[in-house]
């Protein structure tokens, strides 16, 4: 069992321990997203497969609190962004600016990018790096900042 799902599954624990049952909810529905994809594909969910589920799940979280914002619905955005809090905590830590930049331009000079028509390229290799570390809307922003430039 992968660190990141039995660490779930231990917090569904100390959350039903609790009686957190806005936590205890959100993280019911982290297992059910691992089950489904053990079940579907007949595989042990690793922590690499397991941080691209909750990968998905917290951009999924921040679609949904836009719309919501952008409805006026700020109760079901402020439930979004508690979930999306949640899953967070099972990420790993977040790269700051700074280190995107570095990883970027890293990748730049690696593929030799001169153009936009390489940005294919460059996210090629940016991308495994970045899941769950980054959001990937921020890092094409980057990209197209520094081939631009």
């Amino acid at each position: 069992m992968s660190a990141i799902v039995k660490s779930v599954k231990d917090s569904i624990k100390e959350a039903m321990r609790a009686r957190a049952k806005a936590r205890l909810l959100v993280l019911r529905n982290i297992s059910s997203e691992f089950k489904k994809v053990e079940v579907d594909e007949r595989v042990e969910v690793d922590d690499a497969r397991a941080i691209l589920i909750l990968d998905k799940m917290q951009k999924q979280r921040r679609d949904s609190i836009s719309q919501y914002e952008l409805a006026g619905r700020d109760d079901l955005a402020a439930l979004e962004k508690t979930e999306l809090e949640v899953i967070s905590t099972f990420l790993p830590a977040a790269l700051s600016e700074q280190e995107l930049t570095d990883l970027v331009a890293s990748a730049i000079a690696q593929v030799g990018a001169s153009s936009m028509a390489d940005m294919g390229k460059v996210m090629a290799i940016i991308k495994p790096q970045t899941v769950g570390r980054a959001d990937n809307g921020q890092v094409s922003k980057q990209v197209k900042a520094l081939l631009t430039a």
